[in-house]
């Protein structure tokens, strides 16, 4: 996921990164042990991902153009089936599940201490005059890649950070250490959605886990929140926190760009209620559902592939995507998902297991952060393995040390 596609093009079709050559692999490595009888699938993957996969199918059959929804077809399987499945049947043990969430954890780390001296030396992405955005291993093409990185790595360290007091005292300091590395590379990553979704989903998994810890930990953030202004006044990221307060009365451009391509999608779903317009179709449709007070795009620089304008391809809410190119069959198939996942990890709850909490937290993160942001760039297969590791945990898992058979 991390390693740089070096590919400058934007467009509708099917951009493949790393990260997807990468799936294949996995998917295939999946399909072989299923075969030969060495992995297994919970009874509950049919009914979570087959909805899904039909609805897939259904959108691309009744879109307005079958040839261009082809390669959203073949996206939306492979993201929102194949490989959360394949992690499903990849995934045998407690070991398993660790090795995933610390790799998760690695990845965080590395993509924020990049993104920090970024910051620190100019070499991001452009925020106003200068270049301090940081993008990590992403670029300015994908602006919003590092923060949800760094944002995943930030929950599931946190859920091992509450843990650790009564499981292995050593490692809470690295934890500690750790997540100071997040948030520092969250702080400059400048994304105003992630931090309202980690903000979320933080909460959540405090409550869950000790409410006392959780009144606790908000009264120190509110600490901090009110000594910001006067420590670090001038500084970008507490400009871009106030203007979160602002989006609703005066948003800026970006902001307001974002509600006329939520005007836009939900239009597209009035004239397309059942199916919607067709995957991979919202670009062709944008123009003539959205008003003259739409930018023709978005403008993004970096040092590396300097200025570039990106098109605006998506509504930036998954949901509304979902609306506008699926209809309500693949909101509805959506819906059964993202049900089953839930009713799973409710009916299995253990709050004082680390796997299920970070589970629940990172659920919790995807279902906000869809609000204001949509499946896109190499973050896409990230996303699809950590629904993988909430589908394990809500499917059921073995006890500690036994294998699935």
């Amino acid at each position: 996921v991390g390693v740089p596609s070096g590919s400058p093009v934007f467009g509708p079709g099917l951009q493949i990164g790393p990260g997807d050559v990468a799936s294949v692999a996995l998917v295939l490595a999946a399909a072989l042990l299923l075969a030969t009888g060495r992995a297994w699938l919970p009874r509950a993957v049919l009914p979570a991902f087959g909805p899904m996969a039909a609805a897939v199918a259904v959108g691309t059959m009744c879109s307005t153009s079958v040839e261009s929804s082809l390669p959203g077809f073949v996206r939306n399987v492979q993201l929102f089936v194949l490989v959360p499945v394949a992690v499903v049947a990849l995934v045998r043990d407690r070991r398993d599940l660790a090795i995933v969430c610390s790799s998760l954890i690695a990845l965080g780390l590395a993509e924020s201490g990049y993104g920090i001296w970024q910051s620190a030396t100019g070499n991001g992405a452009a925020m106003g005059e200068e270049n301090i955005r940081a993008v990590g291993t992403f670029g300015a093409a994908d602006v919003m890649a590092m923060s949800i990185v760094a944002a995943i790595a930030f929950l599931v360290l946190t859920v091992f950070a509450l843990v650790a007091p009564g499981r292995g005292r050593a490692a809470l300091p690295l934890a500690l250490a750790g997540l100071g590395v997040l948030a520092a590379g969250l702080a400059v990553a400048l994304s105003r959605g992630t931090w309202l979704a980690l903000g979320a989903a933080g909460v959540f998994a405090l409550v869950v886990f000790d409410r006392r810890i959780a009144v606790k930990a908000l009264v120190c953030c509110g600490v901090l929140l009110l000594a910001a202004p006067a420590v670090a006044g001038g500084s970008t990221a507490v400009e871009r926190a106030r203007s979160m307060a602002g989006s609703i009365t005066s948003p800026d451009r970006s902001v307001q760009d974002r509600y006329h391509l939520w005007a836009a999608a939900g239009r597209m779903w009035q004239d397309h209620p059942v199916t919607g317009v067709g995957l991979k179709n919202f670009p062709a449709y944008r123009d003539s559902y959205a008003g003259i007070e739409l930018s023709s795009g978005s403008d993004t620089a970096d040092p590396v592939r300097g200025y570039e304008r990106q098109p605006l391809l998506s509504p930036h809410n998954q949901y509304l995507l979902f609306l506008a190119e699926q209809g309500v069959v693949g909101l509805a198939a959506l819906a059964a998902l993202f049900g089953t996942l839930l009713a799973g990890l409710w009916a299995r709850r253990r709050p004082r297991d680390p796997f299920w909490l970070a589970s629940a937290a990172l659920m919790t993160f995807l279902l906000v952060n869809f609000v204001y942001a949509d499946l896109g760039g190499p973050t896409c297969v990230l996303f699809s393995v950590v629904l993988g590791v909430v589908a394990c945990r809500a499917f059921g898992e073995p006890a500690a040390g036994e294998a699935r058979p």
